[in-house]
């Protein structure tokens, strides 16, 4: 066994690919997502309870911090989606070669920082 191999223990200055930022955030979008829907339901199920709940829920979105989670909600579903649309174009065999998958993977991020952008701006 040879003990004189490189070892890298500092994750600091390990360059990811961009398709394993991709994966990495495809994830933590999907665990985002999982704990968001409890509460969304919470606040759909005080809203149809009566009309002072529904005043209840509009007047907590009114509020800054309750805006920031749901624009984190609304960029977790936009990522979330568009890489998954990305897997869904590699399961058809469709960027599996080396570039392309760099390729799909820069254009998730590129594309999914402008769609989160605009739904930051169209919620506020």
């Amino acid at each position: 066994m040879n003990k004189n191999r490189p070892v890298n223990l500092d994750i600091s200055t390990i360059k990811l690919p961009a398709a394993a930022v991709v994966s990495i955030l495809h994830r933590i979008s999907g665990v985002v997502l999982f704990a968001v829907v409890a509460l969304l339901l919470w606040m759909l199920d005080v809203s149809l309870e009566s009309e002072q709940g529904f005043a209840e829920v509009a007047a907590i979105f009114n509020s800054i911090p309750a805006k920031l989670i749901l624009w984190a909600a609304l960029a977790a579903l936009i990522y979330h989606i568009l890489a998954g649309v990305r897997h869904l174009f590699m399961d058809m065999g469709m960027g599996e070669s080396l570039e392309g998958g760099r390729r799909s993977a820069v254009s998730v991020l590129v594309l999914a920082v402008i769609l989160i952008l605009l739904a930051g701006v169209w919620l506020w």
